[in-house]
């Protein structure tokens, strides 16, 4: 994953953005430059892959990058992300910048305030330049909208990016962001992750706190977390998002600058689990053994692998119905839009309608299933320190395809089942990273998944650490120039 530049990019295009944190404090390079070189890359890049459809004007983002150099040369204190120009997650809410969530319905929507973790982005210094194109209401891991279309894969643009942080991840991969934030359901961060070649990372439940509306304890399965070229720029931008608030009950009370130390470690005799396909679902057979070929990796740091797997079983069913009562809620919020239903897509419809026929028996026995599950998961870990298995079950898809209906010659029955390797992960809460193991015949990149025990949210980003650099990819892991 160290990302080569390509022949006619410019040395910030593809620096880690740890790097680039870096230069700008030492004053070896200025916010403005970055900027201008940011600026340039999205006009060059951009028109093709439409990972950044919502943009501030150039002379506004070039003012914010004056007034960032401005602060560091009259010495004032400054933060972990000062001078560094990012975009947002198009779901989640920007001061004064259209926030759509894809959908038509929000189509004109301008929020008065920022969500928690932006605040948090801005304090640490960020120069926030746009909004990361996401699918309407960011239902499904392929990004595509009524408002902006779709946003396509900087290794192959007729691919999909994935999604719901789908232009997130076509942003990082294509040189026109070093950090991304992203949110993560059923596999949002690291779905996009493995199908751009980037590194993904979902955090345990309550490491970044969500104080904003939506589910406190039953049928949370959402998290916020971070995106980055490499492991050390996902743990940076971690470390700004993350740390506690009194807003979120499942806030977990430790600071999120713990996750800006070290990340160099020992690991002899750490036992990483291969997982495969978990004995749940059908994977392509390419992805499946490049993942199982990449397991060298672990040996290359002294880590053994062994091939076993947690119990898992009931999972999926689990996060079907949470996930369903977390979409019925839209109903309430859009009861007073006139014909609401006729301008969200079916799919979206068919997990609300889902919801709505939920009973609270239902809710209340899922519930007690997630927690059997998590208690699981919890004994495995007290076996092994990792679990390996393939982010994705297929590499990425066509872009004029919605949802993925068969793998294998095996039906998928929804537009969920084909994300299952990352879904029954989501149940368990547990700390989860999806980071490029290799890359198909085709030259589509493909992700592993890294599990980490309970709350092992550093230990995760260390290992993955660890490993990139012992698989140490060649350079086609920096997508080709589609501009």
């Amino acid at each position: 994953m160290r990302a080569a530049e390509t022949s006619d990019a410019t040395s910030a295009d593809f620096e880690r953005g740890v790097d680039l944190v870096a230069r700008i404090q030492s004053r070896e390079l200025s916010a403005r430059e970055l900027m201008e070189t940011t600026l340039a890359r999205i006009a060059r890049v951009d028109p093709t892959l439409n990972a950044i459809p919502t943009r501030v004007d150039d002379a506004d983002a070039l003012a914010m990058a004056d007034s960032a150099d401005t602060a560091l040369a009259k010495g004032d204190p400054v933060g972990p992300l000062h001078g560094i120009p990012i975009a947002i997650k198009d779901l989640v809410a920007t001061r004064g910048l259209r926030t759509t969530l894809g959908s038509p319905l929000l189509k004109d929507f301008v929020p008065s305030e920022d969500g928690l973790y932006v605040k948090r982005l801005r304090e640490a210094g960020a120069l926030v330049i746009g909004k990361t194109n996401v699918p309407e209401f960011g239902a499904g891991s392929h990004t595509f909208n009524p408002i902006f279309g779709v946003t396509r894969n900087p290794h192959d643009p007729s691919k999909s990016a994935g999604g719901s942080s789908g232009g997130a991840a076509a942003a990082l991969a294509s040189g026109m962001l070093a950090f991304a934030d992203g949110s993560d359901m059923g596999g949002s961060l690291r779905n996009p992750a493995a199908f751009c070649g980037v590194v993904g990372f979902r955090p345990s439940l309550g490491t970044v706190p969500s104080p904003e509306p939506g589910p406190g304890f039953i049928a949370r399965l959402t998290v916020d977390g971070a995106m980055g070229r490499s492991v050390a720029d996902a743990a940076w931008l971690l470390s700004v998002m993350a740390g506690p608030d009194p807003g979120d009950p499942m806030s977990i009370f430790a600071p999120g600058s713990r996750f800006r130390a070290p990340l160099e470690r020992d690991f002899g005799g750490a036992r990483v689990a291969w997982g495969g396909d978990l004995g749940l679902f059908p994977v392509d057979p390419e992805v499946l053994a490049i993942c199982e070929g990449a397991l060298h990796g672990f040996a290359g740091i002294g880590a053994r692998v062994e091939a076993d797997r947690p119990d898992l079983s009931g999972a999926m069913d689990v996060f079907q119905t949470q996930r369903a009562a977390t979409f019925a809620q839209f109903e309430r919020m859009w009861a007073g839009i006139p014909d609401w239903r006729a301008q969200v897509k079916d799919t979206l419809l068919w997990n609300i309608d889902r919801g709505l026929a939920l009973s609270a028996t239902d809710l209340v026995a899922s519930d007690a299933e997630r927690k059997r599950i998590c208690a699981s998961a919890a004994r495995f870990f007290e076996t092994y320190d990792f679990l390996a298995l393939p982010t994705t079950q297929v590499p990425a898809f066509d872009v004029d395809i919605e949802w993925v209906q068969e793998i294998n010659g095996q039906p998928m029955s929804t537009y969920i089942d084909w994300m299952a390797s990352c879904c029954v992960i989501t149940v368990t809460g547990l700390p989860a990273l999806s980071v490029p193991c290799g890359f198909t015949r085709a030259g589509l990149p493909v992700g592993l998944q890294i599990v980490g025990g309970p709350r092992c949210d550093f230990e995760v980003l260390q290992v993955a650490h660890a490993f990139e650099q012992a698989i140490d990819l060649p350079p086609t892991a920096s997508a080709p120039d589609p501009g």
